[in-house]
């Protein structure tokens, strides 16, 4: 399995968000232990999450992604 590694610099886009509050502590709680934004951290959860899901929603994800973007 893939080890969580935040990375030092991104660009983006802005996004809102609502989160369970006890998401946010967890979430924080780790930023602060690794010394980093909150943001890099949900960022670098989000894209393990992606890079780990069920091989049948990853296939829906991408004919999605094609049919939007191709």
């Amino acid at each position: 399995m893939r080890k969580l590694k935040i990375p030092q610099n991104h660009s983006g886009i802005s996004k809102t968000l609502r989160l369970p509050e006890n998401l946010v502590n967890h979430i924080q709680i780790l930023s602060d232990l690794k010394n980093i934004s909150f943001n890099k951290t949900v960022t670098e959860l989000l894209e393990f999450s992606l890079e780990n899901l069920d091989p049948e929603d990853e296939k829906l994800i991408k004919k999605r992604h094609e049919e939007l973007y191709s």
